[in-house]
């Protein structure tokens, strides 16, 4: 079973930064590919972020890209979103997500946190 539990979210002025926090629990987080996902409302959850196991690779929404940066401290069982330049646009609930099967597919999710940017 794995945990996760997200922090970091807020109220922001356009142009400012957030950095939001996934803890984990679960002695293989290690392993787990992690991601990052945003639901604002009244519109469909979204891919944001992924980082795979070792930090080496990720990969980004096209409407975050060169403002946003997912990393993980695997001593800490953490991963980070390091939200800069954010919009009113990025305004949404934000969710980490992990992969642990390795069949591509989040099998376990945070409760999430709030992210407003004000215009």
């Amino acid at each position: 079973q794995v945990q996760l539990v997200e922090s970091g979210g807020g109220l922001v002025q356009a142009g400012g930064s957030l950095r939001l926090s996934c803890a984990a629990s679960g002695r293989t987080f290690s392993r787990y590919t992690m991601g990052w996902f945003r639901q604002a409302p009244g519109k469909e959850r979204e891919f944001v972020a992924v980082i795979s196991w070792r930090g080496g690779t990720t990969n980004y929404a096209n409407s975050v890209k060169g403002r946003f940066t997912i990393s993980r401290d695997n001593a800490k069982k953490t991963v980070y979103l390091q939200m800069n330049s954010l919009k009113p646009e990025d305004t949404a609930v934000y969710y980490c997500a992990a992969e642990t099967d390795g069949l591509g597919t989040y099998d376990y999710w945070g409760q999430g946190t709030q992210v407003t940017v004000s215009s």
